[in-house]
């Protein structure tokens, strides 16, 4: 990529030592980097590269160097064939009579049998390095995007997907002369679309072969330094992918790569003069954007380098304008078949649980992917709230396709009648963590508005009075008929009350004070249903097996409708985390313990939070850090052992740790929150809370030392600093009110900064 391996390691010097003359916390270390010494030889084990749009993975198959490329948005996004024959006020009839199979095979059957709707694999680039000898260093630097390969005869091998345009770039460095420039140049590799074989018809955790979509052959065309592929894919629809190289000198040659979607694939000439790929200085510069919103330090030197690995994939995956992380995002799997449930947007979990660390790591540009796409395709959830309940207003389908219509699939979760509340939260959080007033009232209040609307109609529809006439718990029982409950689960009556606790926040900030209806619909709601087991799975339903899904425990986290500062919501919290430990992990998924550490970090059970996490990176995650669902040390914890990838628990994970160093509730910020003892020197800079306040902090030796709040917006701040007595600076002591939970609560301007420091009396 640079002239010279030389040229290339002083300007990386240079910018290092720039960057971290600026913030000396933000810059991740090469400790947290990816760092091998072969090449992976499986498609999941692969160097990660991406900008929210395109992707990349790097590893070998066979002898070859091989880039599997994607694009977000390469969708078959065909009609599911018979899901529009669905209607909630059937499947309650069929309940009622007891008759599923019809159910099943209208609903379930479908995702399973038909290879799309689908996320699709783009193409691959390979590269015959044989010749080169062995790898002696295959490394990614996450702090700016820059995989660097090294072989025994001295050749590098450079790539890096630019961070705001939508191309790859490659450079091939060193080459000796006794090596034929010819013998080293890309060939595309197409997808197995066309093989000429029916494709293989695995269920949707295996996926189906491609052939099975059914596209016409794809064109490949080759110019003396340029390659391009064209792929007509479902209904006229196509895309393409085009590959350009230089060699600026014997032993130097430079490419770059583009896919694009229905639309012809450009590429400009490479910069001859300056014997590299053009843009380099702004790459690197949102890049140092990136990692300067926030950084984390940690004594943990495994759960460290875990969660900067999880920040490196969420500035990967997620940019403002893209449709929002799909269960592998731009990382589709490369092994002829479909990916793992078709590569979907699954939101009974997958979705939301992508975004949780975004809205703390200070990172709401990224976030904001997640509710312009939802508000994108709000007209195309209403018209199918309305054919399926047979209501006005809007509810959103639980599996859906990049344009959000629905895919079928477990009808209990993919026609689900609380997913609106679940993807309204982000709503909420996008809000209360900008305080953005033009957002709330142009986006966050309609949707709100909308979704209240449908829930007006359905909690008391047919004669029903505040409940659903069915309710689920994603996943318990599966897909069969017991899945199916005739009272409110504790799952959709949590999601039902945050719902109406949230709407009537925004309702009242937005002006609009409307919220009477909705005051008095969310006091007419049944109580959560509490026994000696703690939260159940609904009446008469306790937990009464290992369950992936903490479905029941949504009022814990993400809800935080439970607090164990109060005493009698601590003791149903308590009840409830010693029975999930009595039941077991046995089947639990890897994100089952990313999102169980946030649950105990908000019990302030410090070391059962890091328990959690310390599980899920040593037993369900790859070496490139991918979360494979799978316990992959042979069922120590779980008796999952598969590998499907999906990335939700990769995030979650990442939030987890944020629940140790700091948590908002209700308004109220707390520091350090659920740091274990045994973690003597913690900080944290520039966390993101609800009302706009970032938010940095240091505990050395054991003892918190100070808190710096730097309130974005102005405001009240109601905050519980993690010591008793302070010297504060920035404000007036005067203007500081305490209140009997240690809390202190002031009112800032916009821009103000104020420090606390340690009385340490």
């Amino acid at each position: 990529m640079f002239k010279s391996p030389a040229m290339r390691v002083c300007f990386l010097l240079i910018l290092s030592f720039n960057f971290f003359t600026v913030n000396i916390f933000a810059q991740p270390r090469k400790e947290h980097n990816l760092i091998f010494d072969s090449l992976a030889t499986r498609w999941d084990e692969a160097i990660p590269l991406g900008n929210g749009w395109i992707g990349a993975l790097i590893w070998k198959k066979e002898d070859k160097l091989r880039m599997s490329l994607d694009r977000v948005d390469l969708w078959d996004d065909r009609p599911m064939p018979e899901i529009d024959k669905l209607k909630f006020n059937w499947v309650v009839d069929q309940v009622k009579k007891n008759e599923y199979d019809t159910v099943q095979n209208l609903g379930d059957r479908p995702y399973e049998i038909y290879p799309a709707p689908t996320k699709i694999p783009g193409a691959a680039i390979e590269f015959p390095v044989k010749q080169f000898g062995k790898v002696i260093s295959n490394e990614l630097d996450i702090a700016n995007g820059l995989s660097v390969i090294k072989f025994e005869n001295g050749v590098v091998f450079n790539n890096y997907i630019h961070a705001s345009r939508q191309i790859g770039y490659f450079g091939i460095e060193n080459l000796p002369g006794s090596v034929s420039v010819e013998a080293i140049l890309p060939e595309l590799m197409a997808p197995n679309y066309n093989s000429g074989n029916k494709g293989a018809t695995g269920n949707s955790v295996e996926g189906q072969g491609l052939e099975r979509l059914g596209y016409k052959k794809g064109t490949i065309k080759k110019n003396a330094n340029s390659i391009l592929y064209h792929q007509p894919t479902w209904n006229g629809t196509y895309y393409e992918v085009l590959i350009k190289w230089q060699q600026f000198s014997p032993t130097h040659i430079i490419g770059q790569w583009t896919i694009t979607n229905n639309k012809p694939a450009v590429l400009a000439d490479l910069n001859k003069s300056l014997k590299e790929p053009t843009g380099w200085d702004s790459h690197i510069a949102w890049w140092n954007d990136y990692w300067n919103r926030s950084s984390v330090s940690i004594p943990d030197p495994v759960i460290e380098r875990q969660y900067y690995l999880e920040m490196y994939k969420f500035a990967c995956v997620a940019r403002s304008n893209t449709s929002p992380i799909s269960l592998q995002a731009i990382w589709t799997a490369d092994n002829g078949n479909l990916p793992p449930w078709k590569g979907d947007l699954h939101h009974d979990l997958n979705t939301e649980l992508s975004y949780w660390p975004g809205y703390t790591s200070n990172h709401l540009d990224l976030t904001a992917s997640y509710t312009n796409w939802l508000w994108k395709i709000k007209e195309e959830n209403k018209r199918w709230t309305k054919h399926c309940f047979e209501v006005d207003g809007l509810n959103v389908p639980g599996v859906t396709t990049i344009n959000g219509k629905p895919m079928g699939g477990w009808i209990q979760y993919s026609n689900s009648p609380t997913t609106v509340a679940w993807v309204a939260q982000h709503f909420y959080w996008q809000w209360k963590y900008s305080m953005d007033k033009k957002f709330l009232l142009e986006k966050v209040y309609p949707y709100f508005n909308e979704a209240e609307l449908y829930f007006s109609k359905m909690l008391n529809k047919n004669g029903y009075k505040n409940k659903l006439q069915l309710s689920s718990s994603p996943e318990y029982h599966d897909n069969t008929i017991k899945a199916w409950f005739k009272d409110f689960t504790n799952y959709d009556l949590s999601l039902v009350k945050s719902f109406y606790s949230q709407g009537i926040e925004v309702s009242n900030a937005s002006y609009e004070r409307r919220p009477v209806e909705w005051i008095y619909q969310a006091q007419q709601l049944p109580e959560f249903d509490i026994n000696e087991t703690g939260l159940t799975i609904a009446p008469n339903q306790n937990l009464e097996e290992s369950h992936r899904h903490h479905a029941q425990l949504m009022a814990i986290y993400p809800l935080c409708q439970l607090d164990v500062d109060k005493a009698n919501e601590k003791d149903v919290v308590e009840k409830s985390l010693r029975w999930l430990e009595k039941i077991g992990t046995r089947n639990w998924c890897g994100y089952s313990f990313s999102w169980a550490a946030c649950i105990y970090a908000r019990a302030k059970e410090a070391d059962n939070a890091v328990k959690q996490l310390q599980i899920f990176a040593s037993n369900f995650c790859l070496p490139n850090s991918f979360h494979v669902n799978g316990d992959q040390k042979g069922g120590q914890y779980s008796s999952f052992t598969y590998r499907p990838f999906t990335l939700e628990g990769n995030f979650a994970f990442a939030q987890g740790v944020h629940e140790l160093l700091i948590q908002t509730r209700d308004g109220h910020i707390e520091i350090f929150p659920a740091v274990p003892d045994e973690w003597k020197n913690v900080s944290f800079q520039s966390l993101r809370t609800e009302g706009a306040f970032l938010i940095s902090a240091k505990k050395e030796n054991g003892v918190p030392v100070s808190v710096k709040i730097v309130s974005e917006k102005g405001g009240t701040c109601n905050i519980k600093l993690p010591f008793k007595t302070f010297i504060q600076k920035g404000i007036e002591r005067s203007s500081i009110n305490f209140d009997k939970d240690m809390y202190i609560i002031f009112n800032t301007k916009p821009g103000q900064v104020i420090t606390f420091e340690n009385g340490y009396e």
